[in-house]
C-alpha cells in the first residue's frame, strides 16, 4: 500500500461485498464518537478475521480525533466509507492480517537508514489494515503513535488496537503516492480517486490496473450505502 510498495498479491484477492438488507434502528445505534455502528461495520465485513474487531478500531480513533469528524454528516460518513473500502480491498475484506505474498518479505528493509532493520530484514512486510509495509513507515507511525515499532513490528499483527493505528496513521498523515493526505482528500473536498491516488497511485491510477481501481470504487459505493449516504464526485483517479 504505501511509498515504494511492492504491488501487493492482497490486490487480486479482494472482494466484493454486496449491499445488505437495511437493520432496524435499534441495531444501529451508533457508539459515541463515531459515524459507523457495529451492526453496519459487520455488513461490510461479513467474512472477516475475528483479529479485525469494531472494538480495536473505535479505540484507534482516538489516536486521530479528526478522522470522521471533518465536516458535515455526509462528509463523515464518506470518510469512515472510503477508508473502509480501501482497507476491504487491501485484505480482501478484512480477512488477511499479513501480507500473502511471502516472496515480497525481504523486499521491504531500506537499510541505509540510520535505523536500519533491528527486527531483521524479513520483518517490514504489510500487516493491519492497510498492510503497512518497508522499515521507515514502521519508524515513522511508531514514532508518531508512541509504540516501538521499529523493533517490534509484530506488534501490528498482534495487537487489533495497534492495527487500527497504524493504518490510521498512514490515513491522516501520508500523501504516499499523492499530493495530499487520504483524509484531506475526503474532508477537504478532493473525493474518492485522490485516496487512490494516495494509497496506490502508482499502480492503479492514470489508466493503469483499471479493474482494481474499479473494485476500491465499487466498495467505496456500496459502503457508502451502508452508511445512508451517496458517494459523491470525483470517484475515479
Amino acid at each position: 500500500m504505501l511509498v515504494r510498495r511492492v504491488a501487493a498479491a492482497l490486490a487480486a484477492a479482494a472482494i466484493t461485498v454486496g449491499l445488505a438488507v437495511t437493520l432496524p434502528a435499534a441495531a444501529t445505534a451508533r457508539p459515541a464518537g463515531f459515524v459507523v455502528s457495529e451492526a453496519q461495520f459487520n455488513q461490510m465485513f461479513p467474512n472477516k478475521n475475528a483479529f479485525y474487531t469494531f472494538q480495536g478500531l473505535t479505540d484507534a480513533t482516538g489516536a486521530y480525533p479528526a478522522f470522521t469528524t471533518s465536516g458535515d454528516d455526509a462528509t463523515q460518513k464518506r470518510e469512515a466509507a472510503a477508508f473502509l473500502a480501501n482497507v476491504s480491498h487491501e485484505t480482501g475484506g478484512l480477512q488477511f492480517i499479513v501480507e500473502q505474498n511471502t516472496a515480497n518479505y525481504g523486499s521491504y528493509c531500506d537499510a541505509s537508514q540510520s535505523y536500519g532493520c533491528p527486527a531483521g530484514q524479513a520483518a517490514y512486510y504489510g500487516r493491519g489494515p492497510l498492510q503497512l509495509s518497508w522499515n521507515t513507515n514502521y519508524k515513522a507511525a511508531g514514532d508518531a503513535l508512541g509504540i516501538d515499532l521499529i523493533d517490534n513490528p509484530w506488534q501490528v499483527e498482534q495487537d487489533a488496537t495497534v492495527s487500527w493505528k497504524a493504518s490510521l496513521w498512514f490515513w491522516n498523515t501520508q500523501n504516499g503516492a499523492g499530493k495530499m493526505t487520504a483524509h484531506d482528500a475526503m474532508a477537504n473536498g478532493p473525493g474518492f480517486g485522490e485516496t487512490i491516488r494516495t494509497i496506490n497511485g502508482g499502480l492503479e491510477c492514470n489508466g493503469q490496473n483499471v479493474d482494481q481501481m474499479n473494485d476500491r470504487i465499487n466498495l467505496y459505493k456500496q459502503f457508502a450505502g451502508i452508511l445512508g449516504t451517496d458517494p459523491g464526485s470525483n470517484l475515479t483517479c
